[in-house]
Formats: C-alpha cells, structure tokens, sequence
C-alpha cells in the first residue's frame, strides 16, 4: 500500500511539473508576441454556418443542373444562344477554348452581370452618378436609357484619402501641368520620356517610405508581373502566401522561378516552407536555392486582412530569405502617418528588400512604383517594364507628387494628417456597427477593405440590386473570385465618407440584410490581448 501511495504521488508530482512546463512555455510565447508588436493584432473570420454552408452548395448544385439543361435546348435551338461561338466552317479546327470554360459564364454570371461594369458619369469620390441601363435579353446585352442616377453612395472604389476628385490642390496642379507638358509623354523612360517630374516624383517616394531610392511605374500590375522575373529565376524560390494577387502570381510564373504556396497568413505553414528550402535545396540535385523570395501583400483586397509583417520579418531574417512587400492597398491607408503597413507596426523599412506600391487607390492616380536599398539601378536596365513600357503621364505624375506631400504635410496643410487619421476612425466605426447588426465580417480591424459575406449565389446578384435601388453603389463577389462558399460584398471605406453618410449606408446595409436574410454571425468576439498573433477567440451566444 505504501508503494502504490508513493507511486501515485510520483505520478501527481510529474503531472504538475508537466502542466507548469507547458504553463511557462506558453507565457514564453506570449512574451515573444508581445515583443513583435506594438498594439494587438485582431483579425476575425468566423467560420460559415453549416446550414449556410449547405444551402450554398444545393444552390450551385441546382444552378449546375439548370445550366445543363439550357445547354441542351440551346444545342438543339429551341432556347436561343446569344454565346459567342466557333464559326460552323471551323467546326472541325482545332477549338480555341474548351466550352466548358464558358459554362459558368453563361449559366451563372450571365443572369447577374447587372451588377458589374456599370458605367459611371462622374468623379468617383464619396458620391457618383451613373448612366441607367436595361436589358430586353437577360443580360447578354444592355441599352441606355439617358437617365442618370444621382448621388450614389460610393462604397466600391479604393478612394481611401478622398484624392480622386476634380477640385482642390491636387486637380489644379494636374492641369496646369498638363498645359505645360501635355498628356502622354510617347516614350520608354529610357529613350526620350524622362522627364524632370518623374525624377522628382522618384526622390519624393523614396523619402515618403524612409529608403535610400525609387522607381516608378505607369500601371501598378505590370509593376509586379515584370518586375519579380527581373529579380529571380531558375535556381530560385518564392515562397508565396496563397491569397495573394493575380498580378504577384502571374509575376512569380513569368519568372521560371519554383513556386510554393503557403497557408494564409500562417508563419508555422510558412516557417515549415522554409526550413524545408535550407534542409533539401533544390529537387534533384539538393543545391541551394540562389535566392529564397517571400512575397506577401500589405492588406489582402478580398479578405480585409493585413500581413503579420513583424513575424514575417523574424522569419527572413532568421532563415536569410528576401521580402518582397505588396502595399498597393496599404500605402496611405495604414499607419499613424499613412506610411503603409511598415509604419502600422512601426518597423524599420530597410527590413523590407523590396518594397512595392501602386498609386491607384490612396493617391488617386495611376501606376506603381519599388523602393528599396540595393536593386533600383539594376531594375533600371532589367526591368520589362522600365525598358520596353511608356514612361508615366504628367498629369498623372503631378498628381501623386500634389497628394504625397499633402500626406507628408509639405504643403504647409494638415489635410493630409486629417485624411489618415479620418480614415482609420470610418473604418473601426463602419467594422463595429457591421458587426453589432450581426452580420459576418471579415478581416482585421483597422483594414478599410470591408468583406461582409453573402455566401449563397442568388444573393449575389440580390444584394447588388437592393443596394442600388437604394441609392448605395457596393461591389459584390463571388466564385472564382473567391472560394464557392464565400461569395461576399466587398465594401471600401474613405476619408471622404461623412458619419451621415455611412449612417445611412449602415442603415440600408441592415434593412436589406434583414430582407435577404443575411445577418447570419452567432457569435461575440472575445480578443485575447495577451496574444495578439493567436487566432481570434469566439463564445456562442443564443438567439
């Protein structure tokens, strides 16, 4: 009895020594956190209710059965077929596109179209009018009916300081500029279209990002898809997150580079990646990889999430990989000084390789640009883009020099300061009362890019129209944009929303989310301020 008594005090003993281990090793590991970050990191994707979830799938099912049906009536012409076809003489050539391709198209999209491409007559600032149309044949094609619609509540564009509008500072310069120079410059950078502006233009990026030296773009995509096969190829490895934007991933096959894909915002997936490049090499042959290149983006546009940049930057250093830093939504939406998502964490820029940004969404403009320390000169006379692409418009340079030191403050004004700081409280108060309404909403916090998730098919389209007859402009999207369960409305919060304004979007928001049944969230969040990087915490509530 006295053995069996020792025995279980033993085991007891171990069992506390196991739980205070596992204890301190979890405060060690919030510590580690804590140290990363300066504020605590609340990100939210409430899972999607199996009955939803369900009900999202029979409808595309349902849809899928349709659309088979009406391919039949349509291949024996008894529906008529408005597709564009292969001409009955080159039936028997070899097809250019698989009609299945098409199949989504025609059944599903078609029926919904209305709510895409609808032409705007105006600035697309907090407010936008757009031209009326309607369709005699179900969408395949659309007339015009000459009336207007006025005032729309903008709540689409990218608009997020408010510098897309057509008086003010920022206007005036551009026209006065383009009295001086003219619209369109007629040359490579490189030739004869390297102007005085767009070296000032240069010099102002870089001390606007706090690095050594620029480079400017005239079209943001191109700034990724011909600029990440300058910078790596065969022998390369870019390890990227799996939400990534199109233009990143279409520069990262371009490249010849080996492709591999982490989870979303994961450092264990991407730290696994990692450790697995520096242990086996490369196939086949286990040499080293000549470059290991993360690439990341700032505020992902379908999610509302922004990277986990402080953790991100711990990794490439400690496995002595490359960053490239995708801030084409980040940039003058994010950070106490609208420095983007470096100066949201307060991080040191040079810990970023390659930093990367467009000018079409905070700034108004178009086109992109990189900065960084070490590899502009050589992006010079390597880049696709730099050599062979027309150097940027002056109107368009003069209007992110105008907006850029507004931000900066060098226009001897706060309403660059004012629009930063407006934007971060239109997004915590829009995010909050979402939520509170009880609708699903995806995405961290302080991120102005707003998912509010439809999920089923026909509210899609639903959505779009009952916003819009309201007089409230949103985008929605669905399937491939997204996965086929999480179609969703995707809201864009500015500086130039007015409380009244998003009262009033809120308002129609819940009155057509109470028509359509979308208010499905069950749940309260409990942040875990002690770990800011861990998944957030839901409890269940009732009904």
């Amino acid at each position: 009895g006295f053995r069996v008594a020792a025995v279980r005090s033993s085991l007891g003993l171990l069992h506390t020594l196991y739980f205070l281990v596992c204890h301190v090793a979890q405060v060690h590991a919030a510590s580690h956190h804590d140290s990363q970050y300066n504020r605590p990191f609340l990100e939210s994707f409430e899972e999607t209710p199996m009955l939803v979830a369900v009900l999202t799938y029979m409808g595309y099912g349902i849809l899928t059965i349709f659309g088979y049906l009406r391919d039949f009536l349509r291949h024996w012409k008894i529906e008529r077929c408005h597709i564009a076809r292969e001409k009955e003489e080159q039936r028997d050539f070899v097809p250019l596109y698989q009609d299945f391709e098409n199949f989504y198209t025609r059944n599903l999209y078609m029926r919904i179209r209305d709510n895409w491409n609808r032409p705007i007559c105006s600035v697309p600032g907090a407010k936008v009018d757009l031209m009326e149309r309607t369709s005699r044949d179900y969408n395949w094609t659309f007339e015009y009916t000459g009336r207007v619609v006025l005032d729309v509540i903008n709540l689409g564009s990218y608009n997020y300081l408010g510098f897309a509008e057509n008086t003010g500072p920022c206007a005036d310069s551009a026209a006065e500029i383009t009295m001086k120079y003219g619209v369109g410059v007629a040359s490579t950078r490189q030739e004869i279209g390297n102007l005085d502006r767009h070296e000032e233009l240069e010099k102002l990026v870089a001390k606007f990002l706090g690095v050594e030296s620029a480079m400017v773009f005239g079209m943001g995509f191109a700034t990724n898809s011909m600029n990440i096969p300058a910078l790596t190829g065969k022998g390369c490895l870019i390890l990227s997150d799996e939400l990534n934007h199109a233009s990143l991933v279409l520069g990262a096959r371009l490249s010849g580079s080996t492709i591999r894909v982490f989870k979303h915002n994961n450092m264990q997936s991407l730290e696994k990646l990692l450790r697995d490049a520096i242990v086996h090499g490369q196939p086949r042959t286990h040499r080293p990889w000549k470059k290991i290149l993360i690439v990341v983006e700032g505020i992902y546009s379908m999610e509302g999430s922004i990277v986990r940049l402080p953790e991100v930057i711990d990794l490439k250093k400690r496995y002595r990989a490359y960053l490239y830093l995708d801030e084409a939504h980040s940039i003058g939406a994010l950070g106490s000084r609208g420095r983007g998502v470096v100066d949201y964490f307060g991080l040191d820029p040079c810990d970023v390789d390659v930093l990367m940004g467009t000018f079409t969404k905070s700034f108004g403009a178009a086109g992109g640009y990189i900065a960084g320390k070490w590899l502009i000169e050589y992006l010079r006379s390597h880049s696709h883009s730099a050599v062979y692409a027309t150097s940027m418009s002056p109107p368009v340079v003069e209007q992110i020099i105008t907006s850029m030191k507004c931000i900066m403050g060098e226009d001897g004004t706060t309403i660059g300061c004012d629009r930063v700081r407006k934007l971060a409280e239109n997004t915590v108060y829009f995010r909050r009362r979402l939520r509170e309404m009880g609708f699903i909403i995806y995405g961290n916090e302080d991120s102005p890019v707003v998912p509010m998730m439809l999920y089923m098919p026909a509210k899609i389209g639903a959505f779009g129209r009952e916003m819009l007859k309201r007089n409230i402009g949103v985008v929605v999207v669905g399937f491939p944009a997204t996965p086929i369960i999480e179609s969703r409305a995707r809201f864009c919060i500015s500086a130039a929303h007015t409380k009244e304004m998003l009262d009033r979007a809120l308002s129609v928001i819940s009155e057509v989310g109470d028509l359509l049944q979308l208010k499905y969230s069950r749940r309260r969040i409990q942040p875990s301020l002690s770990l800011p990087c861990d998944d957030i915490v839901f409890e269940d509530i009732d009904d």
